[in-house]
């Protein structure tokens, strides 16, 4: 059997190694259109600031490690056009131009999400920046290097602009979010949000809510961005806007797509078209709480999906559960953490739900570090079973995997409440938390 794998990345790489362990005798080729595989790109934001950091440390595994393992990587390669009813691709290879067809028995789609860049005036300048691959991250580092890079605008408030923010801030540099939404972070609940603006005020973050850029100024170089409010200096402009599937090259393929450009799967990861597959940011996915697919582009879930895929391509039929879009981010010296549905998210799907907001510590008062820690806890009326929660303080982010936990066994507010966590005063107070949280329900 011969597998393409269209992408080189986390989902790609994960479904090749699981497929090379179940199958040996599988021929498996991967066309990737970079210059890196299996990188760690989550960690992009904290490389670009660091002296010590080097590109390398992102490398999760070499082109020549995966060779080693039976596996046909090919870098600067990428596919152009699928035909399905051919079993064929069309690749071209950038380094030289050069085009040809190859065939596949199984196709996997793992092409990822590309970042959105409207077309502003100004957007092609010198200094206009996206944080993607390791190529953007060691442009951005060193730009960040020049002592004379000053003034930075982050556009978009989501969670790679908010952790470029707060990175960047921390080498004494001016840095501004332009936010076109009226809070940033808009996948959790104002209550949580707000303690991550209040964080980046005081790293001297400036927050600018509710703005929009227009376009960007300079000759070659940026020099100012203008919004629909004012104009400021910028010596870089970091666009953090989101991402969109890299799908465009499927279109008339036949492979259905959704709205956003993401490919339509199953549970299992399959097409609509037979012996193709799609999985990681490229696709959707399906989202445990909702029971529908769902668009939730994270590293975890497309490991995850990756690896159940490359067991489904030799030929089994594992269906993965379901995501609940767990997810985490750092500002300064705080965490903000959730999981399962927001109250947003239930209002979207007119659940009968209550929600809980308490204030309470990470560790006892007594205890050096003692601080205060917010949760709010979404539940359902009447069966109080849990759907989903956020957090934001110290040491959030591990409680919050104890509700993803709950949410995942469909445990209620009092199954939780009395749940045997472990306790000594330098890792929680005696009730939990997660115990108080889920406690406050009523």
């Amino acid at each position: 059997m011969k597998v393409i794998i269209i992408g080189g990345d986390a989902a790609g790489m994960s479904a090749a190694s699981k497929l090379r362990r179940v199958q040996k005798n599988c021929d498996i080729i991967i066309y990737e259109k970079d210059t890196y595989l299996s990188y760690a790109a989550c960690g992009l934001p904290y490389f670009v600031t660091s002296p010590a950091m080097q590109k390398d440390d992102l490398i999760q595994r070499t082109k020549e490690e995966f060779e080693k393992a039976g596996l046909k990587p090919f870098l600067h390669h990428e596919v152009l056009r699928v035909w399905p009813d051919k079993k064929k691709v069309l690749v071209k290879d950038l380094s030289s131009g050069h085009e040809f067809e190859d065939t596949y028995d199984k196709l996997l789609i793992a092409t990822g999400a590309r970042p959105i860049v409207p077309n502003f005036p100004g957007v092609t300048l010198d200094g206009v920046h996206v944080l993607k691959t390791v190529d953007d991250g060691v442009n951005m580092k060193a730009k960040l290097s020049d002592p004379t890079v000053q003034n930075i605008i982050v556009v978009g408030g989501g969670y790679i602009g908010i952790e470029v923010a707060e990175s960047v801030a921390q080498m004494s540099k001016q840095v501004r979010i332009i936010e076109m939404a009226e809070r940033i972070l808009m996948p959790f609940d104002p209550e949580i949000s707000k303690f991550a603006q209040y964080e980046l005020a005081r790293l001297g973050v400036k927050v600018n809510v509710k703005e929009r850029l227009e376009s960007i100024i300079g000759d070659s170089t940026v020099e100012k961005v203008v919004t629909d409010r004012d104009t400021y200096d910028a010596d870089l402009v970091i666009l953090a806007l989101g991402v969109k599937p890299a799908t465009d090259f499927l279109k008339d393929s036949g492979i259905q797509l959704a709205g956003n450009g993401a490919v339509i799967i199953d549970r299992e990861m399959r097409t609509n078209v037979e012996d193709i597959y799609a999985v990681g940011d490229c696709a959707q996915v399906y989202n445990w709480v909702k029971q529908e697919n769902d668009y939730i582009p994270l590293a975890t879930t497309a490991n995850k999906c990756g690896r159940i895929t490359g067991e489904n391509l030799a030929g089994k039929h594992i269906k993965f559960v379901g995501t609940l879009g767990s997810s985490a981010l750092k500002v300064g010296e705080i965490e903000l953490a959730r999981t399962g549905l927001s109250e947003s998210d239930a209002q979207k799907l007119e659940l009968d739900y209550k929600t809980v907001l308490v204030e309470t510590r990470n560790v006892p008062h007594y205890y050096p570090g003692s601080s205060p820690i917010w949760f709010k806890m979404i539940y359902e009326n009447g069966t109080r079973r849990i759907l989903g929660a956020q957090g934001a303080g110290k040491d959030v982010v591990l409680r919050i995997n104890v509700f993803a936990s709950a949410i995942f066994n469909k445990m209620s507010t009092s199954d939780l409440g009395m749940l045997d966590l472990c306790y000594s005063p330098p890792f929680a107070t005696v009730w939990d938390a997660v115990h108080i949280t889920a406690n406050a329900a009523k």
